[in-house]
């Protein structure tokens, strides 16, 4: 077996310094003030310095046939180390398979190199070093990052409402709900009722995001009892959307099944067990579909994770993403907090009755638990409110399961992971979820982190009181100019 070819990546860009008076270089140089010696010479290469350039057994020459795809990338940087590796190494420089598939199936511009994508560059055994295209949403067109580490993302099957943000996220969420009661059926969101099928939703999508977005889409039924029913509608999707754009998204199902699902469909949809009622099979069906499609190759945003303990067992599955959905656990731990509260001033059991009842409601407990010694309940809630320190600054604004879990993404091996921040609601979730983005103790995994909401959630974040008061101001004196 042949060895793997070596990969010299454009992650590290960074430059040589050479700290020397008067000192100038060949290479793309730049000279900036030096507190000891008046000059520094930043060394600063590019793929065209390589171009060309003398080797010990001659120059590095374009390979026939493959000069347009490789002038996409000329103006990519490379570090001194990168370069002078390449010099010694390199014989010829082209394209991988990949790459020409990329840009041709996504009808790149001339010229350009398509967002989503890095590039790296691959020393094949004859000495030729290779261009690849690598999936990867932190990047922008040409090779260059995206603004920021932390990465949005929109909850949205509606074109109209995803076209206005599209330059400004990288990924893409949806599920049967959002695409057919949300949009579809909407008379007012599916103007004239142009799209019917969520085929020609999702074709429509696609072409609005371009190549630059991941597009997570969620299957009509993880339940179905055939795996290769499975695989075909994600082949369906994949020929849709592409192999890099498709992410399947596939949910924790804890004590749900094929035989029992129809609970939550008919009479008054309630489940007979607890939530933690479970068995084995059942609870892990969502780990063992997530491996299916890891071993076919298929991305996997593992949703409906809400506790912090789902999270290490979830990632056993090798996930592309991970969620923490924040705004009806947080709004849930808040009621129980004042239904306590009130209990404890007052020592009148009808708040704990009421707690009880929403419990039920909100399937803490099952529905033969309706009336479970109110002291039990008690303790439920106590111990809910304890594990989620929501009495402290950790989780009293209701991300402790994000801050459990930017802590756990340190200590993975999937370096392609990353945190999906979701389900967001009123005018807290988002600031406090900046807030805590802002804090330094992680800032060491804030490229591990996407943001999704509706975009006009996220549209309300855009604007604040003074925004109206300056304009009134700027439009006021710009009428009334000479």
């Amino acid at each position: 077996m042949s060895a793997p070819p070596k990969v010299l990546s454009f992650r590290d860009t960074s430059t040589e310094t050479i700290e020397e008076s008067g000192v100038r270089t060949e290479v793309e140089s730049s000279l900036t003030p030096s507190s000891r010696t008046g000059t520094r010479a930043q060394i600063r290469c590019t793929l065209s310095s390589l171009i060309g350039a003398a080797t010990a057994v001659g120059n590095i020459a374009l390979i026939e046939g493959e000069e347009q795809y490789v002038q996409r990338a000329s103006s990519l940087p490379l570090s001194m180390a990168t370069y002078r590796e390449a010099i010694q190494f390199a014989r010829s420089i082209g394209v991988t398979p990949n790459f020409r598939r990329v840009i041709d199936y996504f009808g790149v511009p001339e010229g350009e190199l398509p967002a989503g994508f890095r590039v790296e560059l691959r020393l094949e055994a004859d000495r030729a070093l290779r261009l690849d295209l690598v999936r990867d949403i932190a990047y922008g067109k040409n090779g260059v990052k995206r603004p920021t580490n932390v990465l949005f993302s929109a909850d949205s099957a509606n074109p109209y409402e995803v076209e206005p943000i599209k330059g400004l996220i990288a990924n893409l969420t949806c599920n049967p709900g959002i695409i057919y009661d949300l949009f579809i059926n909407n008379t007012k969101a599916n103007v004239d009722h142009l799209f019917s099928t969520r085929d020609e939703v999702m074709q429509e999508l696609g072409r609005i995001l371009g190549p630059g977005c991941d597009m997570s889409v969620e299957l009509n039924n993880p339940f179905a009892r055939s795996e290769q029913e499975i695989l075909d509608e994600v082949y369906h999707f994949r020929e849709l959307l592409s192999e890099y754009r498709l992410v399947i998204k596939v949910p924790h199902t804890g004590p749900v099944n094929a035989d029992n699902m129809e609970q939550l469909l008919t009479g008054d949809k309630k489940f007979k067990k607890r939530y933690d009622q479970v068995e084995t099979k059942d609870a892990f069906r969502g780990h063992n579909l997530a491996l299916l499609l890891s071993d076919h190759g298929i991305r996997v945003n593992f949703t409906l994770m809400f506790e912090p303990y789902q999270a290490i067992l979830a990632l056993q599955a090798k996930p592309y993403f991970i969620n923490c959905f924040i705004r009806h656990r947080a709004f849930q731990a808040g009621a129980m907090k004042r239904a306590l509260t009130q209990y404890a001033v007052t020592d009148d059991p009808k708040y704990l009755e009421e707690l009880r009842a929403m419990m039920v409601e909100k399937d803490y407990l099952s529905p033969g638990e309706k009336d479970l010694e109110l002291l039990k309940v008690k303790r439920t809630a106590e111990d809910i409110l304890r594990y989620r320190k929501f009495d402290s600054p950790e989780g009293s604004d209701g991300l402790d399961a994000v801050r459990h879990n930017l802590r756990l993404l340190r200590t993975v091996n999937l370096p392609d992971t990353r945190l999906i921040i979701c389900s967001m609601e009123g005018p807290n979730n988002f600031p406090d979820i900046d807030s805590l983005l802002c804090d330094d103790q992680y800032a060491d995994v804030m490229d591990r982190v996407v943001v999704t909401a509706e975009p006009n959630y996220l549209a309300q974040f855009t604007t604040c009181n003074q925004v109206i008061s300056y304009q009134r101001r700027f439009l006021n004196a710009a009428k009334g100019q000479k």
